[in-house]
């Protein structure tokens, strides 16, 4: 099958070099390109093979000088280890329900977005984004996204995660809960359910985004195993991801 876009060239860009988010001291550059409607799925298949990112309209990957630290990450769902771990946190937040129905963005959702940016990103990129800016987070780009809503016993949404759907599994963008709710692990529960559902659907994967082995805020990534690294020769099982044990807490899917 012939993608919507073999028969165009793709033009890419490269941004200004800026700030490291992740390795202080550094200077990051990304090569990007805009999804045209109508191309968004297939166009987001390719390119997240590739080692890209989608954030809205824009699949991107990182295109530093003299630094490559951020690595291509994806879970094996098909032989994921439920450990011991991983069950007491499923059993913790075992009342949740989950709904992947919702394909738009809700004022229900940002309220708790604004929630969560406040209490653990007051002075990100993320910090006071509108409405307006949230709708365009959700409803722009790939076209085959939906955010997964987790709901309590009572009907209140304790967490949500925006995730694209690829031909061989799941991509999750952007996750944010309940800050009052932090001593549930949510953030690792949204993976381990992510893993469930890709297992459901017979999808074999669910990408993290970008590793960074020296960067604590992303180290959390390394332990979901076993867990596949994008190197030159392809995907491939990194033997220093596999003896990782870091139990931190996360933020998002950069």
């Amino acid at each position: 099958m012939t993608h919507p876009f073999a028969t165009r060239q793709i033009p890419f860009f490269l941004t200004a070099s800026a700030p490291c988010p992740y390795l202080p001291g550094r200077f990051e550059r990304k090569v990007f390109t805009r999804v045209e409607i109508g191309e968004g799925p297939a166009l987001n298949d390719a390119l997240t093979h590739a080692g890209f990112r989608r954030s809205q309209g824009v699949l991107y990957r990182p295109a530093c000088e003299a630094c490559d630290a951020c690595k291509s990450v994806r879970v094996d769902a098909e032989r994921f280890e439920w450990k011991r771990r991983w069950r007491k946190i499923l059993n913790r937040n075992d009342e949740l329900r989950v709904s992947v129905e919702t394909q738009t963005a809700t004022m229900e959702q940002f309220e708790l977005l604004s929630r969560y940016l406040d209490s653990r990103h007051g002075d990100g990129d993320m910090a006071g984004m509108s409405f307006g800016e949230y709708v365009m987070m959700v409803e722009e780009g790939a076209q085959r996204t939906h955010v997964a809503e987790y709901r309590d016993a009572d009907g209140v949404l304790r967490a949500a995660a925006l995730t694209d759907v690829l031909k061989d599994g799941l991509s999750l963008i952007y996750s944010y809960f309940d800050p009052d709710w932090d001593r549930r692990s949510l953030g690792a529960y949204i993976i381990l359910d992510a893993i469930r559902q890709a297992e459901l659907a017979g999808l074999p994967f669910v990408y993290l985004g970008y590793w960074v082995r020296e960067s604590p805020k992303m180290s959390y990534k390394a332990q979901f195993q076993p867990l596949q690294v994008l190197t030159p020769s392809g995907w491939q099982l990194h033997a220093e991801l596999a003896n990782h044990e870091d139990e931190d807490e996360h933020d998002g899917f950069d």
